[in-house]
């Protein structure tokens, strides 16, 4: 393709950049591609699970404190520009904050579509990051609300008639969900039982049934982007927690040191197997 090669991300809150897909983004930025954010709230609902950032002028100014979280976070991984979509966090289903008239959940359709379709028209990216349809593992309302958005935009972006003061028409070639894969998780098990520790993916992890046969990409990263940038997050992410951190760095970083895609639509003919994600887009 003749035009500059660009990626677009849509994620629900600060930190989701981080857990899902960080490596990646810091892999395309270092090649020169440009590479966007769009973070649809300001994570205002999240509790805060590092105990040692669990003060009062922290939670008296949590949105910001979580703004600022995100922008290091988003420096470490290389994105080039983040984007605020504007919403309110809609916490869980049944809270005080899922009833609030500025969360994300309760935001009007067509107004925050408009917002992502303007969005899409500005940076042009031919791939497209979301989540999958099926969340029934974490049904939370923005990434529910994120894949609701998508979806559509999808087809809205380059359809003229649609939102016709958001910008010339732009039309993604791909668009993919992050996922975590089995063989992830079975790897950092195995290495957890190894060095005799109690692993955090044992009872109620490894039962569930895996999704790696949904996985039609593979990406070689980095896996230390994904931890320093989780470490910017201090509010949301305790450095002594085993899920993420219990095992020796060297270790860590050596398992399955890969980011794990579902193809959901494609405008191109597209192989099995992808180790890249502008795989058949690039000149």
């Amino acid at each position: 393709m003749s035009e500059r090669l660009s990626i677009l991300t849509v994620h629900a809150h600060p930190d989701d950049e981080s857990s899902k897909g960080a490596g990646t983004i810091a892999r395309y930025a270092a090649e020169g591609i440009q590479t966007t954010l769009v973070c649809c709230t300001g994570g205002e609902a999240g509790d805060i699970l590092n105990p040692a950032m669990d003060r009062e002028e922290i939670k008296a100014d949590l949105e910001e404190v979580r703004r600022a979280e995100l922008k290091s976070a988003a420096d470490i991984i290389g994105y080039g520009e983040v984007i605020w979509l504007g919403y309110r966090d809609s916490g869980m289903p049944d809270t005080e904050e899922n009833a609030h008239p500025e969360a994300f959940a309760n935001a009007d359709h067509d107004e925050a579509l408009g917002k992502l379709v303007e969005i899409i028209r500005r940076v042009k990216p031919q791939v497209l990051i979301s989540y999958p349809e099926d969340q029934k593992r974490y049904p939370h309302p923005d990434h529910l609300q994120v894949t609701n958005l998508c979806l559509p935009a999808w087809d809205a972006a380059g359809d003229a008639s649609m939102y016709p003061g958001a910008g010339d028409p732009w039309t993604p070639q791909k668009m993919y969900c992050s996922m975590w894969s089995r063989a992830r998780m079975v790897a950092t098990h195995d290495e957890f039982l190894a060095r005799g520790l109690e692993s955090p993916f044992g009872e109620g992890w490894l039962d569930r049934p895996g999704s790696d046969h949904k996985i039609t990409a593979t990406v070689e990263v980095d896996n230390r982007i994904r931890r320093e940038a989780l470490l910017a997050h201090g509010t949301q992410v305790d450095p002594k927690s085993p899920f993420w951190f219990g095992l020796p760095v060297e270790v860590q970083d050596n398992i399955h040191p890969f980011d794990d895609y579902m193809l959901m639509k494609s405008r191109i003919d597209v192989e099995p197997n992808e180790e890249d994600l502008f795989a058949g887009l690039r000149d």
